[in-house]
């Protein structure tokens, strides 16, 4: 193949034109970036491209796909014709083509781009109906709780153990195997696309399946063979995780997964007789578990956040995500530094506070994000730990609650096949995009047309950024804008 095509990436995201406070109206730009340029120059924000909006004042769901026919229509003429191209460093033509490799997205964007609703049971889009999540009664949410010991091996321990997960369960299913994408585009071809159905789901939806949609993605010709369509985004991950995790480390009030309906569903469900509470039970007051701080521990944890100090840019000033009055972090709090926290602070941070089970399930959790999160990666290391993360889910099943273990956690089990196959995660998760985002809210000035405001003001950015690239070398412009702290220009 050319190597001189160009390989797309396509992100997808909603973002409240009037802020959180303001009149709800959800705006969904949809961006294109090319992959076929040097490391410090991929994904910069002149090279990511806005090329449609999807109007509001709600986020299109499925009906994301009646948006993306144009593009999809000039994705195949590109990919089936080309077009003419000048080459300036062989000063020849050749005929350009283009692809879309993958899609970048949150978890609910997931779903509207793939088709695959991640919601509720079923929601792994890549277990599919082979997830075999329950429902928690008291909690009334989907639990992936002890769905990960059929990734054992066949003769692991932990599939006969009858009293550390489910009571009574004994596991000998295989794991489920990973489908390749001409087996999913054989499931999918059956269902209607949402230019078809645009309202309502097909027949089977939540019984067999949770596809809403034959994707408008299926429509390019080498879809089906690409080893990874749709990227699980590891900021979002993570970032859920280690909510989750330092939540109900913690014991924030109204924010731990640890409360009095999880102590009901973990008396149904697991023999735990320690942790256990009646079921008629209505008080506030539930057993102290290992994995609980107290006061005086939290308390000492916030302090030490609020007196630590990084170099300039390494995360935000953490002080203030911390309310020390009431004992708890603020919404404040940003990815980057969740991000920050969760591979850096939190192993040191309960090391001297949680019994040596706790705190080794925590720090293997932080280990595998800076692993995934890594600049170089290791074929084999990766290889290494998709055998281990089966172990490290079973490992946090013994010691937490079902309640904790929502689909976000779930998806850890698949994270190391996506690096092992995409590569570094830089290129694929959303941090990028969402700076990106961020800058065309500012660009709303005309509350009346949001889209049409948005877009008046990229056209003239995108014109200025293009005639930048002709100026004489000394003409300081934005992209050529010395860094913060560089010292030599």
């Amino acid at each position: 193949m050319e190597p001189r095509n160009v390989r797309l990436g396509l992100c997808s995201d909603g973002f409240a034109a009037f802020g959180k406070f303001g009149k709800k109206f959800s705006c969904w730009p949809v961006m294109l970036t090319p992959y076929n340029l040097p490391p410090d120059m991929c994904m910069k924000s002149h090279f990511i491209f806005l090329t449609l909006i999807c109007p509001g004042p709600s986020d299109p769901k499925k009906r994301i796909d009646i948006y993306l026919q144009p593009l999809i229509e000039e994705m195949k003429e590109l990919w089936a014709i080309g077009t003419p191209t000048y080459d300036v460093s062989r000063d020849q033509m050749f005929i350009m083509k283009a692809a879309i490799i993958w899609t970048i997205s949150d978890f609910p964007a997931y779903g509207m781009l793939s088709g695959w609703s991640t919601h509720g049971l079923m929601g792994c889009p890549i277990c599919m109906d082979q997830s075999e999540a329950n429902w928690l009664k008291f909690s009334g949410k989907p639990s992936y709780f002890d769905c990960h010991r059929k990734f054992l091996p066949m003769n692991h321990r932990y599939r006969k153990d009858k009293k550390s997960f489910i009571a009574g369960r004994v596991v000998r299913d295989p794991p489920p195997p990973r489908l390749t994408g001409e087996q999913v585009f054989n499931r999918v071809r059956r269902f209607p696309t949402a230019v078809q159905q645009p309202h309502g789901e097909p027949n089977g939806y939540c019984d067999t399946h949770k596809w809403t949609k034959r994707s408008i993605f299926w429509e390019l010709p080498y879809w089906k063979d690409l080893l990874i369509r749709n990227n699980l985004d590891v900021m979002h991950v993570e970032k859920n995780v280690f909510d989750n995790i330092f939540n109900t480390v913690m014991d924030f009030t109204h924010k731990t997964k640890d409360g009095l309906a999880s102590r009901k569903d973990m008396t149904i469900w697991c023999d735990r007789p320690e942790l256990a509470v009646d079921l008629e039970y209505v008080g506030k007051k539930t057993p102290r578990a290992v994995y609980q701080l107290t006061a005086p521990q939290r308390e000492s944890i916030l302090e030490w956040l609020v007196s630590l100090n990084f170099p300039d840019g390494y995360c935000s000033n953490l002080s203030r995500c911390v309310d020390l009055d009431k004992q708890t972090m603020t919404s404040s709090m940003k990815t980057h530094d969740a991000h920050v926290i969760m591979q850096r602070l939190l192993p040191i941070a309960l090391k001297e506070m949680l019994p040596a089970d706790v705190w080794g399930c925590i720090t293997e959790i932080s280990q595998l994000f800076q692993s995934i999160c890594s600049a170089v990666l290791d074929a084999e290391s990766l290889r290494r730990l998709e055998d281990t993360v089966p172990i490290l889910m079973c490992n946090l099943e013994k010691i937490l609650p079902p309640s904790f273990f929502d689909v976000m956690e779930h998806l850890l089990i698949h994270l190391p096949y996506e690096a092992l196959n995409g590569g570094p995660v830089f290129y694929r998760w959303m941090y990028r995009f969402e700076r990106f985002l961020g800058d065309l809210k500012k660009k709303a000035t005309n509350k009346a047309h949001i889209e049409a405001s948005i877009c008046q003001a990229y056209i003239q950015q995108e014109t200025s950024t293009f005639s930048s690239f002709y100026f004489e070398r000394e003409v300081i412009t934005k992209r050529k804008r010395p860094a913060r702290n560089d010292d030599i220009g």
